[in-house]
This record gives C-alpha cells, structure tokens and sequence, in this order.
C-alpha cells in the first residue's frame, strides 16, 4: 500500500516537471506533494517509534557525564525544555537564538532551517523539516515534540487582546515526606523534615513571565525562629521579551550567560555528552531564575537592547547576599553554596556578605561573523580571604574583583568556528571549538581550552573536565557519523591537564577521557542503545600525603533498551557496569527494568534496581522519573535495591496531580549516611506529592 501510495504521487511529480506551469506553480505543487509524501510516511514510521522522554533521555546523558559538578541544578532548563513542549516554537516565526537553543541542532541545521523557509516560504507541517538540507531523522526525532509549524500572516499586528487570550497561569505546590528519621532531628535541626515549595507564574505568550518561588528544605524551620516570613528561600521575578528596541528585560532575579562562558554563565552548560554540539554555550543571554537553587542566579535588573544595524547591547546589575563562613578578623573565608540553614550553626552562615556587580555585553553580527565583549565588576562588601594552602594556593582573594571576554562566532557553509578568551584579576582564560559538517550523517568537532592555574571567575562554567574554569589545558575532538539511517555512532577522546594541584593529587597531573555511543534505531518498537567510557586520571593514595601518587583507570559501560508493547505499554532496561582499578580493583554493576503506563489522563511508572559495588570508586548511577521540572539521579554503593512507583493524574486541562514513592534498602549496611544525617536503619523511604493548578 505504501509504495501504491508513493509510486502514484511520483507519478505526479513527473507529471509536473514535464508539463508547461510555470516554476512558481511547479515549486509550490512540488513541495506540496512531497510534504504529503513525508507526512504519511512519518505518521506510518511514528506509529511504530518507541515512546521515549526526549527530555528525560536528554538529561540523563548530561547528569551521568557531568556528575563531579555538585551544584549543577537541572529545575531551570527542565522547565524551559517542558515549556517548550506545551508550547511548541512556531518555526515559521523562530529567530536564530531560539533555534540555537536547542543541544541536538548542529549551526549548519540551524542556517539551513532559515533558509528554507526565506527561499521556500512558510512551512506547513513539521514533517517538512526533512527536506531541510543536513537535517537527519535523529535530529527530526528530537526536535519534533518541541516545535510546530502555522503560518502567520507578517502584515497582521498582534492586539493586545489576542495576547491576552494566550496567556495562563500556573500554581505549584510540591511536598516530599520522608518515611525515616535522621540523627540531627533529636538536637540538631529547628524544623520538620518535610520540605515543600510553592511556585506561582504567569506567562503571556513568549513576551511577558511573572512569577514567585517560595521553598523550604527539610529541617528548616517554617514560619519561625530565622524563617518567621514563611519559606526560607523566596525568588521574585519579572521577564519582558521582544518588544519593539527591548530585546529582553528582567527584573527580581534572573539568570544570564553570555559568549562560551568564561566570563559568565550562572546557568547550565552541558559539557561532554553524546550530542556532538553539547560543548557549545547555548543558553545565551539573559533569562528568568524560576528555580529553587539557592546560589547560581542573580538579584536585581538587566536588558538587553536592539539597536539596530545587528548591533545588540546587555547591561545589568546585581545586589544580593552571600552565605558563608566569616573569621574574627570579619573576612569571609568559604561561601557556603548549599542553601541550607537547618541548625543554629548553618543559619550563622546566612547572609554573612554582600555582593554587587555590574557588567554588560555587546554584540555586533556581520552575515557570517559575530563578535562580543562581556565586562563584569565585583564589590563585596568583607574581604574574601580563602584558604590558599596546598591545591588552594591560587584562590583569589581580596574584595574587589574583576573579568573581562571578547567571543566570536564565524560560520561559512559547513564550517562553524566560534570561541573566546578572557582575563580578570589575575590569570587569563580561552576556549576555541571548531565544527565540520562533511555531510548530514558526518560530522566532527575539535575542542581547545586553556585556564590558567590563577584564572578566577566567580559565576563562570564552560567546556572542561573540571567544574571550574581555573587550572586545565586540553584538547578535545568528537565525531557523531550515522552508516545508515537506523544506525548513530558517536565516539570522543579528551586529553587533558592540570598545571597545578588538584583535589587529591598533590602535583601538576594529565589524564584521558574517551567515550563510544551506538544507538540502532530501526524505526520499530525496539531502540537500543550501547556506550563504552574510559577515563585515566592520577590521584595521591591515601594516607601518603601526596609522597605516592599512582594512576587510575575507570570504565564504565551501559546498555540501555527501550521497548514499545503497545500505546499503553512501554519498558526500559538500562545495565551499568564500573571498573575502577588503582592500588586494587573494585568494580560494580547495577540492573535497572522499567515500566511505564500511558493513558490519556493517567500515567503510571514502577521501576526496579538492583544494585552490587565494592567501594566509592565503583559506585553506579541510576536516573528515574522525578516531580514536574525536576530531576532525580541518585549514586549507589554497596549492595541493595530500589524501587519507585510514580503516577500522574490529569483531572482536567487546568488541574493535575503527581505523586511518587521511592525506597532503597541495603543488603550490607544498617546504618544510611554519617553525622547529623544518619539514619539508624537500612532502608530509606519518602514520598512526593505534586499538585498543579493552570487558570
């Protein structure tokens, strides 16, 4: 029936180029018919894809390859990804930086979009993203659930009313419970063990978003003692977009990244995954901060102004307070990045500084050329006075502070180039990466940064081994290829280099970090997908005092299976294994089965791990299904098991409830953690319970 179907329109299409209309006529017909052509074929071939969180998968890949950054929070991007699902972009009217935004879109994907549609004119389904030169299926696939495609009329001005129409509310109330008592609630901890949080926002179209974030982290205190305003964390914010001149305006607390991020980048940057274009920086820009993180966002006003001929312009500023530790000299010697403020000694860390900057950024975009500067100044008002002892000895010090960048971006054809470089208070700071494009299914990607070992910025994340830009010099080079349309390989190799001390390696160190990645996607209910990872890195054995300092090497392999049974029913089985060898080898392994239920208003998931390690170094990763805009991929050592059972219950359009159970026991251990987060027992339970109201 499919190729009665296909060999007809064929007809058809021969028909025309062989007939006397003119081109215009014949340009329209045939992208008509071969738009049908894709559509039918593309229902046909998603009937039978497995169903698959394209959010999920995207985040499990970053947070696995990226899991030494403790203070990397996931909530912003997820809900700007989840956003973006329940309002997809209208290709018709994207602009470059929104279409950048997305980590599976290559720069030559991006270009080529743009001109399909300036040379063909508007499209008219999503499924004639694949007539877009370089677009593969893969990168169809991933993009689909995020953008649509409706014509719009350019002439037609949009009435304040029809904005209006568009707009919606959404309410957030999100409660965790834990099942089990820790030691720092008999004498320790001033408040109950339940944390909860309430999110309120409001969004008109893509140009207006309000909102306010109130949380509570578990023994804190409610209503009381240090917290008698309610939450103990509140986040105000107010974000206008595209009006006319003003590009972007964000008032209350906001989030910003500009160039690669040396200079600054309080967001997220997803580093070495298995996206070939996850080393750029694309969350440019200035953005709201809906999140619940405590640390990475900034308190005040910023914009961002087109003024014309390509010329763009950002200024900002920023007054907030720090936590930390301060010494009887009254100088701060830790910033505390946590947010917790349980006890009576975690609460004399609040508010122990204060911090104002101000910066800004210009941009200047030429056809094929971008160029900008980003300036920022630091002001605080104690003197930051960290230790500089051992690994430490380059930590910045001092009340005043400095960093300044120029980045670019070139791209020709095939070729993309972008980059940039820094220098501060001391130090300096540069990144270049250059991507080719041989064809839609080969490309690859080369990698160089250099830190310096006294390079410092506070609010900087970029391309690296390490969570800071500060000390490291590598070379890193990645191919993504595809044989054949059911078949994607990716493979990366990272060399790199610590110029001074490190945590745990008492001398200047080097090590490698190489990746493989096949994923065989036949278009049926079965995707499947094998990664090999390999990384050798030196560390001072214990107890030496850095005098022995030996090499280790660790591997980790996973092969993950998604299957679909039916529209109801889908599974998962994801196998890890982890070698580590040093003086000895440990080794570890986890087995993971999921099942999941998909029903109009319902959706129901059980999953099961069983998990066996020797030590810390062998200990595995597991990710499963969290709350709404959140994310959970919880580490395992020793030996024993955890289950979750999650479900979700649309009531109606506006209202929709969420509620999940999790349990670990240990097979090896009857005690969970140390200090004044023990638990006297080896099972660990809570619940979580979210309910959303849209109005």
């Amino acid at each position: 029936m499919l190729f009665s179907y296909l060999s007809i329109n064929l007809f058809k299409v021969t028909s025309l180029l062989n007939s006397k209309q003119n081109q215009m006529q014949k340009t329209r017909l045939l992208k008509t018919i071969l738009v049908i052509n894709l559509l039918f074929i593309s229902l046909v071939n998603n009937a039978q894809t497995p169903f698959i969180s394209i959010v999920e998968d995207v985040m499990e890949e970053i947070s696995v390859n990226n899991y030494e950054d403790e203070y990397i929070d996931w909530s912003n991007v997820l809900q700007e990804l989840s956003e973006q699902i329940e309002h997809p972009l209208n290709l018709n009217t994207a602009t470059r930086q929104q279409l950048e935004r997305f980590p599976f879109l290559s720069p030559l994907q991006v270009e080529n979009t743009l001109a399909y549609i300036y040379i063909h004119g508007q499209m008219q389904t999503v499924s004639e993203l694949m007539l877009v030169e370089a677009m593969d299926y893969e990168t169809i696939r991933y993009l689909t659930p995020f953008v649509c495609a409706i014509p719009v009329e350019s002439s037609k001005k949009i009435e304040l009313k029809e904005l209006l129409k568009t707009s919606q509310t959404e309410l957030i109330t999100q409660l965790t419970i834990p099942l089990y008592k820790r030691k720092g609630y008999k004498d320790k901890y001033l408040g109950p063990p339940i944390s909860h949080s309430l999110k309120y926002s409001f969004r008109c179209a893509d140009k207006l978003y309000i909102g306010l974030v109130g949380a509570q982290d578990a023994g804190e205190p409610f209503g009381a003692l240090h917290n008698k305003k309610g939450y103990d964390y509140y986040s105000i914010y107010l974000l206008i977009q595209n009006f006319g001149l003003l590009k972007t305006l964000a008032v209350g607390n906001y989030q910003m990244s500009f160039g690669q991020g040396l200079v600054l980048n309080s967001g997220f940057m997803m580093g070495k995954s298995a996206f070939l274009h996850s080393t750029l920086n694309k969350w440019q820009g200035i953005r709201k901060h809906s999140s619940t993180d405590e640390y990475n966002y900034f308190r005040g006003i910023a914009t961002t102004l087109d003024l014309g001929k390509r010329w763009q312009l950002s200024a900002f500023y920023s007054h907030r307070l720090l936590d930390g530790v301060v010494n009887e000299a009254g100088e701060i010697t830790s910033i505390y990045k946590s947010g917790l403020h349980r006890s009576e000694s975690e609460n004399a860390k609040r508010k122990a500084a204060t911090m104002q900057l101000v910066g800004g950024n210009i941009n200047k975009y030429f056809n094929y050329l971008n160029i900008g500067a980003t300036g920022v100044y630091y002001v605080m008002n104690r003197s930051y006075q960290p230790p500089t002892n051992g690994y430490r000895k380059y930590n910045i010090n001092g009340s005043k502070f400095y960093n300044i960048g120029v980045d670019y971006a070139w791209r020709y054809r095939n070729i993309f180039a972008t980059g940039e470089a820094a220098t501060g208070t001391s130090g300096w700071a540069t990144v270049n990466q250059l991507h080719y494009e041989f064809s839609s299914d080969y490309r690859v990607a080369l990698v160089h940064r250099y830190y310096a070992h006294d390079y410092w910025a506070m609010y900087a994340r970029s391309f690296g081994e390490g969570s800071a830009v500060q000390n490291e010099n590598g070379w890193y080079i990645a191919t993504q290829l595809s044989p054949l349309k059911c078949i994607n390989l990716y493979a990366s190799l990272d060399l790199f280099s610590f110029p001074w001390w490190r945590y745990r390696i008492s001398k200047p160190s080097q090590g490698v970090d190489g990746a493989i990645r096949a994923v065989y996607n036949p278009r049926l209910p079965v995707n499947i997908e094998v990664s090999y990872r390999f990384k050798k890195r030196e560390r001072d054995v214990t107890g030496t005092q850095g005098e022995n300092i030996l090499p280790t090497y660790q591997h980790r392999l996973r092969l993950r299976l998604n299957y679909l049974a039916n529209e109801l029913f889908s599974f998962r089985t994801v196998v890890d294994y982890n070698r580590f060898a040093m003086q000895r080898a440990s080794q570890g392994f986890q087995f993971t089965q999921m099942m999941s239920y998909n029903y109009r208003w319902l959706k129901l998931q059980l999953q099961a791990t069983y998990f066996d390690t020797d030590d810390y170094d062998s200990h595995v990763y597991v990710s499963e299904r969290s709350m709404l805009y959140s994310f959970y991929t919880p580490s395992f050592q020793g030996k024993g098991f955890r289950w979750s059972a999650y479900a979700r219950y649309d009531i109606n359009p506006n209202w929709m409830l969420m509620a999940k159970f999790g349990q670990t026991i240990y097979r090896n251990r009857f005690t969970i953690g140390s200090g004044s987060d023990l638990i006297n027992s080896n099972r660990k339970s809570d619940v979580d319970v979210l309910l959303r109201m849209k109005f």
